[in-house]
């Protein structure tokens, strides 16, 4: 997706059950590189690093956090929402840096200066960092959220809004990215995730009581009655609406009254892979919210930041 005028790509996760083998950053247990290669390995993901490499990456993560708090605070009136703060530095972001399909580490490229997606494989990537961010804070995560992602990718989005609400669920329509990523949650301990493989054009239907949010990341071309009809009242849903690889997508975030009211308002300009599936082959049915034609609010323009290519 591209964010605030720059592109950036989102993500996936997965589902838990096992006690954990290892404990993040920002936990009892000290995230070291033993730890790292313990949490991949028991994720399926075998991999080597040497000392001196984690401890690189490790090096440029508090530039990553305060590049994060001046992009937020730039775009949310000088505020950076502390759960998100928080949330990004106990996430190792270096754990979520790996191609599926070729099955190789990308761990050294985190925390780099210039943030960018990164290819996982399966024509899915990892979002760019400063794009998550404002994802995460658009979303106003509270503790007591129950959160719904659509398009788990990586998990890293997934593991990020964990740590800020109650529960979160993600779908992922990618079945071996999807199956390989619900691993990766339980060495981490975070088992407040739960993910599965299907159509996010459905939602969740089985979660009772709905969603107080509803993030998507991957572009769709209308929005899926489904996910209103599963919002909370009072909830949101952050979703980007466009044409599949084309620039003019913009993300738009619906909300809904106590009386069942849906209002929209358009927000910054994205560049998302598009969603699949159902969205790709079913015409827009008659009862899919018009962002066009929904009530509406300008969001203020937030500050320029040059456009790259998603990917």
């Amino acid at each position: 997706m591209t964010i605030s005028r720059r592109p950036l790509l989102l993500g996936a996760l997965g589902a838990l059950a096992a006690p954990p083998l290892v404990r993040a950053q920002g936990t009892s247990t000290a995230w070291t590189r033993d730890a790292y290669l313990a949490a991949m390995r028991a994720s399926g993901r075998e991999t080597t690093i040497t000392e001196a490499n984690f401890t690189a990456i490790q090096a440029r993560k508090p530039a990553a956090m305060r590049r994060i708090e001046t992009y937020l605070k730039a775009r949310f009136n000088g505020e950076a929402d502390p759960a998100v703060m928080r949330a990004f530095e106990t996430l190792p972001r270096e754990y979520f840096h790996w191609n599926y399909e070729g099955r190789s580490n990308q761990a050294g490229v985190a925390y780099e200066n210039d943030p960018k997606p990164w290819g996982l494989g399966y024509g899915s990537a990892l979002s760019d960092y400063l794009g998550q961010a404002y994802m995460t804070q658009v979303c106003a995560p509270k503790p007591e959220h129950v959160v719904l992602e659509i398009g788990t990718g990586s998990g890293f989005q997934a593991a990020l809004l964990s740590r800020c609400v109650a529960r979160q669920y993600s779908i992922e329509i990618i079945n071996p990215l999807g199956s390989a990523v619900q691993r990766i949650f339980a060495p981490l301990g975070y088992s407040n995730v739960e993910t599965r493989v299907g159509d996010g054009f459905f939602g969740w239907p089985e979660v009772t009581g709905g969603f107080d949010t509803i993030i998507v990341t991957c572009a769709a071309q209308y929005v899926p009655p489904a996910l209103i009809q599963q919002l909370k009242p009072g909830g949101r849903l952050v979703i980007p609406i466009g044409q599949p690889f084309r620039r003019g997508q913009f993300l738009y975030i619906y909300t809904k009254d106590e009386d069942g009211r849906v209002r929209s308002r358009k927000d910054v300009g994205v560049y998302f892979i598009p969603m699949t599936g159902t969205m790709m082959n079913r015409p827009r049915p008659a009862d899919a919210p018009n962002p066009e034609g929904a009530p509406a609010r300008p969001a203020p323009a937030p500050a320029a930041a040059p456009a790259q290519p998603a990917g």
